[in-house]
Parts: structure tokens; C-alpha cells; sequence
């Protein structure tokens, strides 16, 4: 079956996937096997030096010969960071080595980015924000963006205490919102990436879902634990959805859609392959889905 979303257009990938931006661990090995598998992988730009970036860049293309982005994360102010905060002009400075090296999709998260995309729209180049709340997403999408990640509460990492559902997100911005949207927050097999779409998204944000996978840079103490960990306790509850500004301590419940360490490439088919068993089951004949674009 051939997947053609709003967000394939942008991305050109084989699938509307796309890897999220890990902090420390998205190294150029683990997206450019995301992208080799069909979709999105993500280089997350502060885990490199700016002196160190573009060759990280070079050994990305050298990795893969699929589309991949870059993602620009802004520390919000007043955030604890290694190695100090960083000015609008640092940043601005990523930007302009991933221009000089061909890279045509951004990605942006954590704080207000209007000023990169800015500059990324000026190139000529598509910019996808991360946000997790719909008040954001709406001011973002004044700013010009080209599409929008809508982060729910059922996602691990950096939370907002008013942060809503990724259904209630999801089907809300598809009523407020004119851009393509991507669904993320819980999203682990292919009977949550279909209902993402039928709620309104172009394609999916895949996060928790792939730590496990043998890519992934995480130790395997951390990731058997993790495929081990009871997500239905009241403890690991307490952790995920916390309601306080601050980061989980554990995964998504996405993770545990899978049930040992497997490559990037097996999550992904898994998905693929589960959607495209159910969408026959409703009577979908192929050889395109969507049939059309909405």
C-alpha cells in the first residue's frame, strides 16, 4: 500500500512517520536508521557542538540516502543546561550549517522558535513545531509554520500541567487548525496510528516507541526495564502523568506495544503492516491511502 498524507508531501518519506528529537541519545546512527526504515529521522542539533555539527550532518548522509531533518530544541529561560544558556544567535547559527548542508526540514520544540522559522521559511525550507498545548499551536500557526506536532498528555518527556489528551488535541486542532498536523503522545502500534488519522492528523511522532529498539543508544539494563515496567501500577501512574511543569522519569505506555529489543525497522513495519491488516478488514482496498487529501 502507498501512504500519501499532507505530511508525505512535505517529508517525502515512504511513510507519515516521524522520529522525535531526543535529548543526548538522537545520534545520527539512530535516525538514519529511521530513515532507512520509511520515515522521518531526526538529527537533534544541540547534542552536537557547533563545530561538530556539520560533520555529524555529512556522516548522516553518508548513513542513509532517505529524507531526514534536524531538530533545534530552545531551552526554555531560566532551564538548568550543561553548558549555559544559549543565545537566539547560537541557535541561528544550526540553522544556517544545516542550510549549508542541504537539510530542507526543521523542526523546532520546547519554547517559542518563531525566529527560527523565520529564517527557515525565508530559505525556502519546511518548519514543524512541537507544542503540547493548543493555545500554541494556534500562535504558531500565525507565525507561518508549515505543520504542527501536537504533543498529548500520554507522552513521556517535558510536561504541561495543561496539557490535554492526544485524542482531545488532536480532534480539537483539526476543527481550529489549517496546517498538517502530527499526532504524538502514546502512539505505539497500527491501530493508534489509524485512529491518529481518523481524528484528524497526517502522520505520526514516534517517541517512547522506539527507545527499546536496538538503534537506540539507551543501555539494555534500561531498556529490558523498561519493557518490563507495569505500566498499569499506581507508581508508574504517579511518574507519567504528573501535572507539574517537568520532565517523566519513565517512557510512554507507546513502549510497551513491543515486547523485546528489536531493530527501528520491526517497530516500523509492525505499524505499517497492523494498520494495513485493519484498513482491509474495514473493506479498504488499496492502492493509495488516503484516496485523496483532505
Amino acid at each position: 500500500m502507498i501512504w500519501e498524507t499532507k505530511l508525505n508531501k512535505i517529508t517525502r518519506t515512504k511513510y507519515p512517520l516521524v522520529m522525535a528529537a531526543f535529548a543526548r541519545i538522537s545520534t545520527v546512527e539512530f535516525a538514519a536508521a529511521f530513515s532507512n526504515a520509511g520515515g522521518l529521522g531526526i538529527v537533534t542539533a544541540l547534542n552536537y557542538s557547533l563545530r561538530t555539527f556539520s560533520s555529524a550532518l555529512e556522516k548522516m548522509k553518508s548513513l542513509t540516502d532517505k529524507p531526514f531533518g534536524v531538530n533545534i530544541t530552545v531551552v526554555p529561560p531560566g532551564t538548568r543546561v550543561v553548558n549555559g544558556q544559549l543565545k537566539e544567535s547560537d541557535y541561528l547559527k544550526y540553522v544556517e550549517i544545516a542550510l549549508n548542508n542541504d537539510i530542507s526540514i526543521f523542526t523546532t520544540s520546547a519554547y517559542q522558535a518563531n525566529f527560527i522559522g523565520k529564517r527557515v521559511l525565508e530559505a525556502g525550507c519546511y518548519w514543524i513545531h512541537k507544542c503540547s498545548l493548543l493555545r500554541h499551536a494556534l500562535s504558531v500557526q500565525k507565525a507561518g509554520v508549515t505543520a504542527i506536532t501536537l504533543i498529548g498528555m500520554e507522552a513521556s518527556g517535558f510536561k504541561n500541567p495543561y496539557q490535554h489528551t492526544t485524542m482531545i488535541n488532536i480532534t480539537l486542532a483539526k476543527r481550529l487548525l489549517d496546517v498538517p498536523l502530527i499526532a504524538a503522545g502514546g502512539i505505539g502500534d497500527g491501530r493508534a496510528f489509524l485512529g491518529a488519522l481518523a481524528m484528524g492528523a497526517d502522520g505520526i511522532c514516534l517517541g517512547s516507541a522506539i527507545l527499546a529498539t536496538e538503534e537506540s543508544p539507551l543501555d539494555d539494563e534500561t531498556k529490558k526495564k523498561w519493557l518490563s515496567m507495569d505500566i498499569l501500577s499506581e507508581a508508574y501512574h504517579q511518574q507519567l502523568y504528573h501535572g507539574k511543569l517537568k520532565g517523566t522519569p519513565v517512557p510512554s505506555p507507546a513502549l510497551h506495544f513491543q515486547k523485546k529489543i528489536i531493530p527501528v525497522k520491526k517497530v516500523i513495519t509492525n505499524i505499517i503492516e497492523e494498520a494495513e491488516s485493519i484498513l482491509k478488514t474495514w473493506g479498504f482496498i488499496g492502492p493509495k491511502f488516503p484516496k485523496q487529501i483532505n
